[in-house]
């Protein structure tokens, strides 16, 4: 099995019950709410390496007690964590050069509307009509976000690319961890793949901030260990709930953290939803479960 036909296929049908259901919506609020301390924190170069210390040391705690995984499961877990360091950074960038209540909703709808591409484009995989339209919607949405403030000129690109870049991580790692984690028992998958994707944000930003390191910390430390401490319980859910194998319909489930993030951003946040975002979100959120649930 490869890693998108294990994201992509429908067969047999997949279902969960209650339990994972109430799991894997609480997880995307989870999500939603570590993505705007992230967004919020006064240094996010300190935030995200203060994400990774919580990594570290919460992952280490994992494995310490978990022990080694399989060696089969080896290369998904590197990947997992080297995607996942990629994407925090990507993620970082884009926070640094747009609003939440833009950016969050891109990341997030741009996931799964490239893996049902992709299905179609290099697995020659026919999409029925549910995901064509699918397809189609998380298009016209993620359009509608893009064009939400009117035709974005030139100093908008670079936000708009991170948003997108990091949504083509997050669809990398699911698809990674969808087949990883059924290698591996549960907390040892977990622990390396945490551990180890934060490793390199404690390394490098000691190095970048040198002696302001100290007073920057002060100021982001309880957003920046919130943020950790809630961003690996939120995907510890997941992994959990992956296990059951329904992919698909979990990884829709976890896209209505779009509506978390909007109403966040616009509530807690302080930014002008409008009914233009309003719309688009709700209109990628609606695609992407056309897409993904069976």
């Amino acid at each position: 099995m490869t890693v998108l036909s294990a994201w992509s296929g429908h067969s047999p049908a997949q279902s969960i019950g209650p339990a994972i259901v109430f799991a894997v919506l609480a997880a995307a609020l989870l999500h939603a709410i570590w993505n705007s301390l992230a967004h919020g924190v006064p240094d996010r170069l300190v935030g995200f390496g203060l994400i990774g210390v919580v990594d570290v040391v919460g992952g280490g705690a994992l494995v310490a007690f978990a022990g080694l995984p399989p060696a089969g499961a080896w290369p998904y877990i590197l990947g997992s964590a080297l995607t996942h360091a990629i994407y925090n950074a990507l993620l970082m960038t884009s926070y640094r050069l747009g609003e939440f209540s833009q950016m969050y909703p891109l990341a997030r709808g741009t996931s799964p509307w490239v893996v049902a591409v992709v299905s179609v484009v290099v697995l020659g995989k026919a999409l029925p009509g549910s995901e064509l339209a699918g397809v189609l919607a998380v298009s016209a949405g993620l359009l509608g976000l893009v064009l939400a403030g009117g035709i974005p000129g030139r100093k908008h690109l670079p936000a708009l690319a991170a948003a997108g870049a990091t949504g083509l991580m997050i669809a990398t790692y699911t698809v990674i961890d969808g087949v990883g984690v059924g290698l591996s028992p549960l907390l040892s998958y977990t622990g390396w793949m945490f551990m180890l994707q934060g490793v390199p944000y404690v390394i490098v930003v000691p190095l970048v901030r040198g002696r302001r390191l100290l007073g920057a910390v002060r100021r982001c430390a309880l957003p920046g260990i919130a943020g950790g401490t809630i961003s690996l319980l939120a995907y510890g859910i997941v992994l959990w709930a992956q296990t059951s194998g329904a992919l698909a319909p979990i990884a829709a489930l976890r896209e209505s953290s779009i509506v978390f993030g909007t109403l966040i951003g616009t509530f807690f946040l302080g930014e002008r939803l409008g009914p233009r975002r309003a719309v688009a979100a709700t209109v990628v959120l609606a695609g992407v479960l056309l897409i993904s649930l069976p």
